[in-house]
């Protein structure tokens, strides 16, 4: 079983990076993908609308990011993007 001190030294020894700066990167990216997919909706639906999409564009948007997470969120509807976003 490999361990997170595997993954810095491995980091290190692909990137050139010190074990502080993997260990930092890798804590970066596992609480990145922990954010809850809740969490993520918001924050992309306010930043999509932020450059003027309308609701139609992003819910197609945010489904289909969600669906390239390393763990993928469940498919969403649009109704299920919309209830998290207003409730």
């Amino acid at each position: 079983m490999r361990t997170a001190s595997d993954l810095v030294a491995h980091v290190v020894s692909t990137t050139g990076m010190t074990p502080a700066e993997a260990a930092r990167v890798i804590g970066d990216v596992v609480a990145y993908y922990a954010t809850p997919v809740e969490e993520v909706v918001r924050r992309r639906h306010a930043e999509l609308q932020t450059y003027g999409a309308k609701n139609p564009e992003i819910f197609a948007r945010i489904a289909a990011e969600l669906e390239d997470r390393v763990v993928a969120a469940p498919v969403l509807t649009e109704r299920q993007l919309r209830r998290m976003i207003y409730g």
